[in-house]
């Protein structure tokens, strides 16, 4: 019997759709528009975007190359796929805002655990052309209104990475933290030091956050524009209600972020207990070619927050047989007419009334409509309630 690859899974959980029509309408009502990318690209695009100190570039990546020799692979992200596009397009020559929701699969080649796969689902956010803080207040009120609407209860994290101006004076600082205490750091932790200092803040390892409690904090070297706007940041949120932890070690795990970063995170799914993440990205557009472009978006991981999820049990539909095969037209004429107005099954073999009313209830149905000789002859249906 041939199976499906480890950490890649069939879907029959109608939940995914709960959690793709919540997380739409919200965007939809928050002025964002619809776009989708390939799930094949140039595997270039990652390495100049999440970057080449990364775990995802470094070690999760499904690379190969193609019967026309280009170095290819599945995205693991969904932000560097849309930033592409947007260059593409041209939408960075344009003076008017864009603003993008996507959802689909992405891929990495890491250890499958729970919440974690190698084929896994995100929903995305992505806003190109505003610098005010005040569109990250409101990509933050996004993510919390979908997860509101789910009735998930969350954590928000929050931090600042700073500026290009403010970035190298923290960076200098750091890496003088982790040169003296070089030794007792991860192999990774100390390869980075030299490729990507900031992403040490990253690390899972448990003696390596032991250590790195200590280290000295972005939000303590911050230039004023960006002390500025982080504390325009906390009050905004204050205002719509919204509670947060000011995170100083939060960094997430991509190159590319710059001044606001936060989680969501969730303390009912075990290890894995960040459930949507982003920040903003202002130089992303121009590392990959494109006019300089601010830009801010979030993604939610939605295996991460499947089984937070309530399922549909309450019954719903119509159920639709016949005792007789001579009833069948007739069944399947009106059908036709319901169909316009909800869900409606046909169960095309004849079967007796309990058998029909059997297979009713295992469908979940909340209404039953049966057609016999007596009922084809009168042009109406025996109906039961479920």
């Amino acid at each position: 019997m041939i199976k499906a690859l480890r950490g890649m899974k069939d879907i029959f959980d109608s939940r995914f759709l709960k959690i793709l029509d919540t997380a739409r309408e919200v965007a939809e009502n928050y002025g964002f528009d619809y776009i989708e990318t390939p799930i094949l690209e140039e595997t270039n695009l990652f390495k100049r975007s999440v970057g080449e100190s990364s775990d995802i570039v470094n070690k999760e990546m499904y690379q190969f190359t193609d019967k026309g020799g280009n170095d290819v692979c599945l995205r693991p992200e969904g932000t560097a796929g849309v930033v592409r596009s947007f260059i593409e397009h041209k939408f960075d020559r344009q003076a008017t805002p864009k603003r993008f929701w996507y959802f689909g699969p992405m891929f990495r080649y890491e250890r499958p655990q729970k919440g974690r796969l190698r084929e896994f689902h995100q929903f995305g956010i992505e806003s190109f052309g505003t610098a005010n803080i005040y569109e990250d207040i409101n990509i933050i009120s996004m993510a919390a209104d979908i997860f509101d609407k789910l009735n998930i209860s969350y954590t928000l994290k929050i931090n600042s990475l700073g500026c290009p101006k403010c970035m190298p004076v923290y960076k200098e600082n750091l890496v003088k933290f982790l040169n003296e205490h070089k030794e007792n750091l991860c192999v990774d932790c100390q390869r980075r030091i030299t490729q990507n200092p900031i992403r040490t803040l990253d690390c899972k390892n448990e003696s390596c956050r032991a250590i790195l409690k200590d280290a000295p904090k972005i939000t303590d070297n911050l230039c004023e524009v960006c002390e500025n706007d982080f504390e325009t940041l906390k009050n905004g949120l204050k205002n719509l209600g919204i509670d947060y932890e000011v995170d100083k070690n939060l960094v997430r795990g991509l190159d590319y972020y710059t001044k606001t970063t936060f989680e969501f995170i969730s303390n009912e799914i075990g290890a894995q207990s960040a459930i949507a993440g982003g920040g903003r990205y202002d130089r992303l557009v121009e590392f990959l070619g494109g006019k300089p472009t601010p830009a801010v978006g979030f993604a939610i991981g939605v295996e991460r927050i499947l089984d937070l999820v309530e399922s549909e049990e309450k019954r719903n539909g119509i159920y639709m047989g016949a005792l007789v095969n001579e009833a069948l037209d007739f069944i399947l004429k009106e059908a036709k007419k319901l169909r316009s107005q909800e869900k409606v099954f046909v169960e095309p073999n004849t079967k007796s009334l309990r058998a029909h009313l059997k297979a009713a209830d295992r469908g979940n149905y909340k209404k039953v409509l049966i057609a016999g000789e007596d009922e084809l002859k009168k042009g109406e249906f025996f109906t039961k309630e479920l």
